[in-house]
């Protein structure tokens, strides 16, 4: 039994329905067949799972909950589409429409008969338009009644969500085309009954599920909808059914070469036929993630001690099948209709806050994928004179350092500097500051910020290319008398690494009012991904940022200022008792220093 099956909610009681429209975290709560609750012609009806999973819905649509914001119906709402049952039904979704709940339904083979040109049925004058006409996510439907489309508002824009009948005629087929080309800018969920089936059995359980993420094909008809609906319509980017079990998924490509991600979700032959069983779809647009989990509702507002055993062993269905993650990139799966915002390019004059000691970008210094050559000087954009020019290891070669129009999303100049050096042997080129610049003899006595934008290439390695300081203040820790622990007498006085270990961030300085190093330690950052570092100092303590957010390694220790024997300071190199031992391997755009604290809203990456 899972740790937390003695999960229990309160039953019985509703609360209101205020889902967060603005949230970058939001649910879609998925109901499949609940057929077997309402079978009217054997006299078999409970609608109490049901009612229950509804309030479940609505409790956990704000405040602390889930931020549910949309229930969307698979079919086979009943399991032989009398009147009865359809009556049963009827009443219990009530409890919805009593809350003004955003949701959806869709008629299933137990349901109806035929295809949706079938005309009257008792699913079309229970849960047919006329239900919806009130409800502010219905957008329409298509003239037979039985396609619906319903606009949910979550993370600040619109869905649309499409509900197709059992078996949708051309008719239909072409009413969904023209409702997603009304809807242009929307992402598009298709809900049916029928679309994938599972490759695999429920013979045994735990079910011998096979590959979780690619073990479901699709239906003849699933084809059908696929190749006159799904393939050719980019917004469509999910598609969900039940009908069939076991519990599968596949990711399929479409014409544009983006995924639509494809799931059956069906738990009618589970105890109590499911119970009204919802699979929760997590949105996260902040992590780019779909976190998927099954849980029952009506079992979890039971007395924990009062459930049967099979109650106990339902109340949440977990395995690869049931309880998974989908990593999705929303702006760039969407990017086709929805095109990402392309921050501009913003002057070096705005960037120059109070007391900014250096200012360098690339965003100008050659096309892209040219080299950086000799004759070149990378300008100082502070106009404090701590100008850059290049400096070339023996022997490397002509590309070892190239301009880029690579960038951070939210850094000021659109251009990066491309890096190709390592060690074994020490190869590459790298910027120096000249002998006589400001900032060789710059201390820092009251504070300071260092922040630069900076990726690592696939072919990072630690042995080559670990240890490489994106910035460096030459002069070693023994020339300058410094000794104790943690102290290395042939580092220099001040590296911003990326360390061997897992890359992570190093702020090693000696400061002034010491003889040993602090240090400053991130996580490690993953390879082809920008990261903004900063180190701040307030005069006393330094703390280091990744993507303005404060890391763990961050020591107490007081820290005043940086010492400096007046020497230069080295972009993209680091040395070992006063020679140059590696060369940084990855991209750098811009840098800046300024001689005091700044709040992290005050970063280059600020909006």
């Amino acid at each position: 039994m899972p740790a937390f099956a003695a999960e229990s909610t309160k039953a019985g009681k509703s609360g209101t329905w205020r889902p967060n429209p603005t949230s970058l975290q939001f649910t879609l709560a998925v109901m499949p067949d609940t057929q077997y609750l309402a079978w009217g012609s054997q006299d078999s009806i409970n609608m109490e799972p049901l009612e229950e999973t509804f309030r479940y819905v609505i409790n956990n649509s704000g405040g602390g909950g889930d931020n549910i914001v949309f229930l969307a119906g698979l079919g086979d709402i009943t399991q032989d589409g009398d009147p009865t049952s359809f009556e049963a039904v009827g009443k219990a979704f009530k409890v919805l429409d009593n809350h003004d709940v955003a949701y959806s339904v869709l008629a299933g083979n137990h349901d109806v008969t035929g295809d949706d040109s079938r005309g009257d049925s008792a699913y079309l004058r229970t849960l047919g338009p006329q239900r919806f006409k009130r409800a502010k996510s219905f957008a329409g439907s298509d003239p037979s009644g039985y396609n619906t489309a319903h606009i949910f508002q979550a993370a600040g824009r619109s869905w649309l969500l499409l509900a197709l009948d059992w078996r949708t005629t051309d008719a239909g087929l072409a009413w969904a085309n023209d409702m997603i080309k009304a809807h242009p800018k929307m992402p598009v969920i298709v809900t049916t009954h029928e679309l994938v089936d599972s490759t695999y059995g429920d013979n045994v359980f735990p079910y011998e599920s096979g590959d979780p993420e690619n073990n479901a094909v699709l239906t003849s008809y699933g084809q059908r909808l696929w190749d006159k609906l799904i393939k050719d319509n980019d917004q469509i980017f999910l598609t969900l059914n039940g009908h069939f079990w076991p519990n599968g998924r596949m990711t399929k490509k479409n014409v544009h070469g983006n995924d639509v991600h494809m799931h059956i979700t069906n738990y009618q032959n589970r105890f109590m036929g499911g119970g009204a069983m919802l699979r929760l779809y997590h949105f996260d647009l902040a992590r780019n993630t779909i976190d998927v989990e099954t849980k029952n509702p009506w079992i979890l507002a039971q007395d924990p001690a009062a459930r049967s055993p099979l109650a106990q062993e339902h109340s949440r269905i977990t395995g690869p099948v049931d309880n998974f993650s989908m990593p999705i990139n929303f702006g760039e799966r969407f990017a086709s209709f929805i095109p990402l915002p392309v921050r501009p390019s913003r002057p070096a004059s705005k960037m120059l806050v109070k007391g900014t000691l250096a200012y360098w970008r690339f965003d100008g210094g050659g096309a892209d994928g040219t080299p950086v050559t000799s004759a070149q000087t990378i300008r100082d954009l502070s106009g404090r004179g701590n100008d850059l020019t290049l400096v070339t290891v023996p022997g490397a070669a002509a590309d070892a350092l190239t301009w880029s129009a690579d960038h951070h999303p939210d850094q000021p100049g659109h251009g990066s500097l491309k890096f190709v050096g390592g060690r074994n042997p020490v190869h590459g080129a790298y910027l120096t500051t000249g002998p006589n610049a400001p900032l060789n003899i710059e201390t820092f006595n009251s504070g300071y910020t260092i922040e630069a934008f900076v990726m690592m290439p696939l072919d990072w390695n630690s042995g080559n290319n670990g240890n490489a300081s994106i910035l460096s203040r030459r002069g070693s820790a023994k020339d300058a008398g410094k000794q104790g622990k943690n102290t290395n007498p042939n580092e220099p006085l001040a590296q911003l690494n990326i360390t061997n270990n897992g890359r992570e961030v190093q702020w090693n300085h000696y400061p002034l009012n010491t003889t040993y190093p602090t240090t400053n330690w991130s996580h490690g950052l993953v390879e082809l991904r920008w990261w903004h570092i900063a180190v701040v100092n307030d005069g006393r303590l330094s703390k280091l940022y990744v993507d303005s957010s404060p890391v763990a390694g961050n020591p107490s220790r007081v820290s005043i200022g940086v010492t400096s024997l007046g020497l230069e300071w080295l972009l993209g190199a680091h040395e070992n008792d006063g020679k140059v031992d590696v060369v940084f391997h990855g991209n750098v755009g811009d840098i800046r220093i300024v001689n005091r604290a700044l709040h992290f809203k005050d970063f280059m990456t600020a909006k």
